[in-house]
């Protein structure tokens, strides 16, 4: 059998005709860049996400770093974040000329812990205190981080609230929705994501009307009205055949999210079932996980496990193999091995099982099947 880490055109299959007519009248617009599609989408994303406003991007990575630019993070700051994400999350901080300050994770969900940042702070002399700017938390898998103690942390010490939530649209904490936390939630429409485009894409929602205002006018070079230039922003515009797609599948989205959270409870029952209780599975804090992975820990055999798996057909992806502060780029900010144990203990042990909306039944068993067979 054949289990993919992703099956796209398992989903593309239910929504052809759909995408196909809204994609064709994006083509008989030839309206391509910004416009009416991408409106549309930002308003559905807003009442989504419970923001007052949404700004479409290129990317997920341009939706953080726009936001930081229009905060007015640059050099001579500092960012607090996590070592242990997708690049993207500290890449974007260093590309503001700002520089990131790692923190460890909490084991359990691999979010950022509200404690480690806390000691962080308190850590620094008060010349360092006053470099601090902001707060990137992510939202990692799927699942919000604790965030009522990082926003208690971000009010003392006065830092923004730059919510990475491109693994976690619909995911909520408390009641509230990823990207309505902070002072900005940044989201991606990369393909293999919950609410995928057919290419690169992205949001930023805001509750401001000064930063949703500036939001506009970064993307576009920071010109306004056009060809007048107050700000130096970047070419940050969504195009109208990706707002289209999305907004498409952003109909089916709770619907996909129910199949997700479904397997996940699937997939525990059937691990318990298989005595498999060796492997961590993912633990939900938060009332909803939106499970944009199913990350198990497999602690010391997560490389031979992977090979094992992939030797029978099933796909699997290590999120992520080295934390950010072990990165060659960052050899400047001079952390060692060690500095974040928890973090790289989980680039050592976790593993990613396909958990997507269309997996069978039989697929979820033949998986659990060929982990049980690797520990027999």
């Amino acid at each position: 059998m054949n289990v993919p880490l992703l099956d796209l055109k398992a989903q593309y299959a239910g929504i052809r005709d759909e995408i196909r007519e809204v994609v064709d009248d994006v083509f008989e617009s030839q309206y391509f860049i910004l416009g009416p599609h991408v409106e549309d989408l930002e308003a559905r994303i807003a009442a989504y996400c419970t923001t007052q406003y949404a700004v479409g991007v290129s990317s997920g990575s341009d939706a953080l770093l726009v936001a930081l630019m229009t905060a007015g993070i640059g050099p001579g700051d500092t960012v607090i974040t996590t070592p242990y994400s997708f690049f993207a999350t500290a890449g974007s901080i260093v590309r503001t000329g700002a520089t990131p300050v790692f923190v460890d994770i909490d084991p359990e969900t691999y979010n950022i812990s509200p404690g480690h940042v806390k000691q962080r702070i308190e850590s620094m002399s008060a010349e360092q205190q006053k470099t601090l700017k902001a707060l990137i938390p992510v939202h990692l898998y799927g699942q919000c981080a604790d965030m009522d103690p990082l926003k208690e942390i971000a009010e003392r010490y006065r830092l923004l609230i730059v919510e990475d939530a491109a693994q976690a649209i619909g995911s909520e904490y408390g009641g509230r929705r990823a990207g309505c936390m902070g002072d900005f939630g940044c989201f991606s429409f990369f393909p293999s994501k919950n609410l995928g485009a057919f290419g690169d894409g992205g949001i930023v929602t805001t509750d401001s009307d000064s930063w949703w205002e500036r939001l506009k006018i970064m993307r576009v070079h920071g010109s306004h009205p056009k060809y007048y230039h107050r700000f130096i922003g970047g070419n940050f515009r969504l195009d109208a055949v990706q707002a289209a797609v999305v907004a498409v599948k952003l109909k089916y989205l709770d619907n996909w999210t129910a199949a997700r959270q479904e397997n996940a409870a699937a997939y525990r029952r059937m691990f318990a079932d298989a005595g498999l209780a060796s492997i961590q599975l993912p633990v939900e804090k938060q009332n909803r996980h939106v499970y944009n992975q199913f990350v198990i820990r497999v602690p010391g055999q997560r490389d031979q496990l992977r090979r094992h798996l992939q030797e029978n057909g099933i796909g699997t992806e290590v999120y992520y193999p080295v934390p950010l502060h072990l990165q060659e780029c960052f050899a400047h900010l001079q952390h060692r091995e060690g500095d974040f144990p928890v973090a790289e203990d989980a680039s050592r042990q976790t593993l990613a099982l396909p958990i997507y909306p269309e997996l069978t039944n039989e697929q979820q068993i033949y998986v659990v099947e060929k982990i049980k067979q690797y520990y027999d």
